[in-house]
């Protein structure tokens, strides 16, 4: 992080975490409270459509940023970083390092990062050092247990959860991050 300040004396850094999570019309099972003596209903039919939740977090304050695409793919990964390096004011004032897994559309040498955002890779088999792992319980609750006629109607759900994630930053932050970096101001010339 040092070395970035160096290389960016007049930008703040923060570091954020993104990942991505594949939704769909299988149904999400979660073990749920019910009254003794009665059995849950769950509905479930299992078909094989997808859609893919595209989460970016900044551990430290809870900001959230959140897309809904079809696929994961390099193309893909670039449109989701062009939106949040614009989304988030990324340039000469501000530079973003973002920590990611190492999964293939990640790695791929055709992938154009913007500029002022900066890659960084976990280690291989890591998950519990990724923040945004964690976010998938949160976004995934209004989805467990519930059948979803086809995509259209999943989308708005996710959509809606993703929206309230993002307005309240308090339910993602907290002592559980204390690890994560702080943003470094620019250094004072």
């Amino acid at each position: 992080m040092r070395g970035l300040a160096a290389a960016h004396p007049n930008a703040r850094i923060e570091v954020w975490a993104g990942d991505e999570h594949r939704i769909g019309l299988r149904p999400i099972i979660r073990a749920v409270w019910y009254r003794r003596g009665h059995r849950p209903r769950a509905v479930g039919r299992a078909r094989y459509q997808w859609l893919y939740v595209y989460a970016f977090v900044h551990p430290a304050t809870g900001q959230t940023y959140w897309l809904l695409l079809p696929t994961v793919s390099v193309a893909h990964f670039e449109r989701a970083l062009a939106e949040l390096a614009t989304a988030l004011g990324v340039g000469p004032a501000f530079h973003l390092v973002l920590v990611i897994d190492r999964a293939g559309w990640h790695t791929s040498a055709q992938v154009t990062v913007p500029t002022g955002l900066s890659l960084v890779f976990l280690p291989p088999y890591s998950p519990e050092l990724q923040p945004a792992e964690r976010l998938w319980e949160l976004s995934d609750a209004p989805l467990a247990n519930r059948p979803f006629t086809d995509l259209a109607e999943l989308e708005a759900v996710q959509a809606e959860r993703c929206q309230a994630l993002h307005a309240h930053p308090e339910w993602i932050c907290g002592p559980r991050f204390a690890w994560w970096p702080t943003p470094l101001a620019p250094s004072a010339a």
